[in-house]
């Protein structure tokens, strides 16, 4: 199929996106890397009457060090990420998870922000922002607000944004200085590049002496409409500091109340649990090393 007809422009500052926020409203879509929204225009899932290339809008490409936060602008690509020592040094989770993003052709296009807008709950970095405990710095014509990652990601494809709003940075901790920090982001997919049946962004913080957790974010993708914390494991690890990983069928049942995946042709939900509970223990395992 073919897109339906639109009109283009191209903007060269925010402030050029607010004003045609203000005279085209839910007629406009926003294009970055355009590599989900293309796709939805050609089926015609999106009928935008304005199509807006806020491309030209450099000061929203960067990774930068802003004190305890490395802030990235919502146009930084994903081979951005890739190649930055910056998130090499301290995001390492999300260092991990690139190569996980679909293939190099997309990841030279996509971008952060497109990926945090679109929500999509199969992704890789909306559940590493809620693992990380990031703000998602959004503006609109009123000014700037900052959203916790945590309260981003309302469903499918949903988010807090409001109308006439766009994600202009992000802002994650810095890795604490003394190696403490852990990460570790895994996915069982059908392909590499393919979207995961299911995925865990796992960040924790270890204890100065026992070996336990002092901290611990274990958030799955492909398991619901959002990025899920899974909080009845998180407490079953934290509740048993320098006691061994628990096992898989113990993690498996205290992920019972937190999990609620969906059934579809490439995986039932009691497979996806089970799935979800394996990588648990290995992620577990690995962030003690």
């Amino acid at each position: 199929m073919k897109p339906a007809p639109f009109a283009y422009a191209r903007a060269g500052s925010v402030e050029e996106v607010f004003d045609c926020f203000a005279t085209h409203g839910d007629e406009m879509r926003l294009l970055a890397g355009g590599q989900s929204l293309l796709a939805t225009l050609a089926l015609r899932l999106s009928e935008p009457a304005m199509l807006l290339d806020i491309n030209g809008i450099t000061a929203l490409r960067f990774i930068e060090r802003r004190g305890d936060v490395i802030a990235i602008g919502a146009l930084t690509r994903y081979c951005d990420l890739e190649a930055s020592p910056l998130i090499a040094a301290h995001v390492p989770l999300v260092a991990g998870a690139i190569p996980h993003i679909a293939h190099a052709a997309i990841r030279n296009r996509g971008t952060i922000g497109g990926s945090l807008a679109l929500a999509d709950p199969a992704a890789e970095l909306p559940a590493c922002m809620v693992a990380l405990a990031a703000v998602l710095v959004v503006a609109g014509a009123g000014g700037e607000r900052r959203i916790a990652a945590d309260d981003f990601f309302l469903g499918i494809y949903a988010t807090a944004l409001a109308p006439g709003e766009m994600i202009v940075r992000i802002e994650i901790p810095v890795a604490p200085p003394d190696g403490s920090g852990r990460a570790r982001l895994a996915e069982f997919s059908r392909r590499h590049g393919d979207y995961a049946m299911v995925g865990l962004a796992a960040q924790a913080q270890l204890q100065r002496e026992g070996g336990g957790f002092a901290s611990l974010r274990l958030v799955f993708f492909g398991c619901g409409e959002r990025p899920v914390r899974a909080h009845g494991a998180e407490a079953l690890v934290l509740g048993g500091a320098g006691l061994p990983a628990p096992t898989q069928a113990r993690l498996r049942e205290a992920m019972q109340a937190d999990l609620d995946p969906q059934s579809d042709l490439h995986a039932g939900a009691d497979t996806r649990r089970h799935l979800a509970a394996v990588l648990a223990a290995r992620a577990l395992s690995a962030l003690r090393v």
